[in-house]
Parts: structure tokens; sequence; C-alpha cells
């Protein structure tokens, strides 16, 4: 058997072989690679959000069901994250009970234009929004975390000059005589 180095022996006391998985640094690394988070900080503001919408339904399970308070706030709550897209349906808590860093992840822009197949590889798609060719209604965003809702995803097109915009004109023969002569 080899004799271990001084840094691998370095290496070796700050790892906990035993506790790792209950550290929740395996789960980060794993969502930040599928989900291509560029900042570290996107999973640690997703993470917080989570675990203070499941601190809110905890204490709104503990208030009685028919209270109307609790009624009116569960239902505030379910309408907001269903707007948002975080959760599939607005009919119970055990949805926001399960909220995960992954759902907030789903939602934005750079995941959404695969989803909708503006772009093939999440990579690309962060590519495209650095560079300013989407634009979500009137505005072009160059934030590839901006988070879309239900209501603007209907709005997501290509900057009018965009490159891209022009090519998949062309593939699908829509451009217009004028365009291809000023272009």
């Amino acid at each position: 058997m080899r004799k271990l180095k001084f840094h691998e022996k370095k290496l070796l006391k700050k790892v906990n072989f035993l506790e790792y998985k209950r550290e929740n640094g395996h789960r980060e690394a794993l969502v930040t690679r599928r989900y291509h988070l560029v900042q570290r900080d996107d999973y640690k503001k997703y993470s917080s959000i989570c675990s203070m919408v499941q601190k809110l339904v905890h204490t709104l399970k503990q208030i009685d069901p028919r209270d109307p308070y609790r009624i009116e706030m569960t239902d505030a709550l379910l309408e907001k994250l269903y707007n948002m897209g975080v959760i599939t349906t607005k009919k119970s808590l055990a949805r926001c009970e399960k909220l995960s860093v992954s759902s907030f992840c789903r939602r934005r822009l750079a995941t959404v234009l695969v989803y909708n197949k503006f772009a093939e590889y999440l990579r690309e798609a962060v590519t495209y929004i650095e560079q300013g060719h989407v634009r979500v209604g009137p505005d072009t965003i160059t934030d590839p975390a901006f988070l879309v809702t239900r209501n603007m995803e209907d709005f997501i097109t290509w900057v009018d000059s965009s490159k891209i915009k022009r090519k998949v004109m062309e593939y699908n023969e829509r451009l217009d005589v004028y365009d291809a002569f000023n272009a």
C-alpha cells in the first residue's frame, strides 16, 4: 500500500466520509451542474426561499383548517407559487412542502428556452441570453437567472435584430424579401 502525501492527508482531514451525504454539498453540486447555475448565490437564494415557504406551510398547518385567516393565506400562497410556475396545481399545501431548488431552476429563462425548443442545450441557451438574443415581452434579457412566470412564458421571442431569428425565419421560409435585402 502506498504512503499518502502531505496534501492528500490534508484533503482527507477536510472531508468527513461518514457525514458527507447529510451536508447537502453533493445536492448543491448536482443542481448547479444540471441547471448550469453560473453563480453559487442563486442556489443559496432558491434554497432559502424554499425553506421559508416550508416554514410558512408548517405554521399554516398548525392553525385550524376552518379558520378564515388560514384559508386566505393558503389560497394566497398557492396562487403565488402557481403563477410563478413553481407548483403544478393550486389544490393543497402538500405541494408546497415538497418545494425544492430544482422547481425554481426549472423556471429560469435558460431552462424555459430549452423546454420550448429555442435551444438544444442549456449551455447554448445561456450563451444566447448573455449575448442579448432573447427578449421577454418588450425587454431584452441578458441574465440567465431571470425567472419566467406562467404569464410571461408566451412572450419569449428572439430580438428583432438577432441573426438567430433571421436564420429561423429563413429556414421556415417566412423571411420577407424586404428584410432579405436590407439585412
